[in-house]
């Protein structure tokens, strides 16, 4: 029985030391869980300088579109706009045709006065495309485009 006891007591003393040294000894800590993130002021804030941005880009898009005369042409048949021409930085003069008469407009911020009228003229094709700040139609980029284009189709 004695010899039982030893085992016992050696056991026992073992499992003590074990606990006292791993409460001694460095662990490795367990994995925290991450705690949740909520949308404070910075994510509202890049939010909202993001949608301000795109906002900035369509208005800018827009009067880009304006400025350079992207606008769609040949909506109404009933008034043409023949020619037109920049006089200063926000004035420009054009002239529109209307049934058979033509109309000189002086275009201004704000205002637009009629300058002369006149009897409409037949243009050739070329001269009948409006002009888009000194550049008639004819030399415009689509009309380049198709002539080389058409060059390249001759070639093959």
């Amino acid at each position: 029985m004695k010899r039982l006891r030893i085992p016992r007591l050696a056991a026992s003393l073992l499992a003590c030391i074990s606990f006292s040294a791993g409460a001694v000894l460095p662990t490795v800590p367990t994995a925290a869980a991450e705690p949740v993130r909520s949308f404070g002021l910075a994510g509202l804030l890049q939010a909202g300088l993001g949608l301000a941005m795109v906002l900035a880009l369509i208005f800018l898009f827009a009067w880009a579109a304006r400025r350079f005369g992207l606008q769609q042409t040949g909506g109404g048949r009933l008034l043409k706009v023949v020619s037109s021409a920049m006089v200063g930085q926000r004035e420009r003069v054009v002239v529109v045709e209307i049934g058979d008469s033509w109309l000189v407009l002086g275009v201004a911020a704000g205002q637009v006065r009629a300058l002369h009228t006149m009897p409409a003229e037949n243009l050739s094709e070329a001269e009948a495309a409006p002009a888009r700040n000194g550049i008639t139609a004819a030399g415009a980029f689509s009309q380049k485009l198709l002539e080389s284009l058409n060059k390249m189709r001759k070639r093959d």
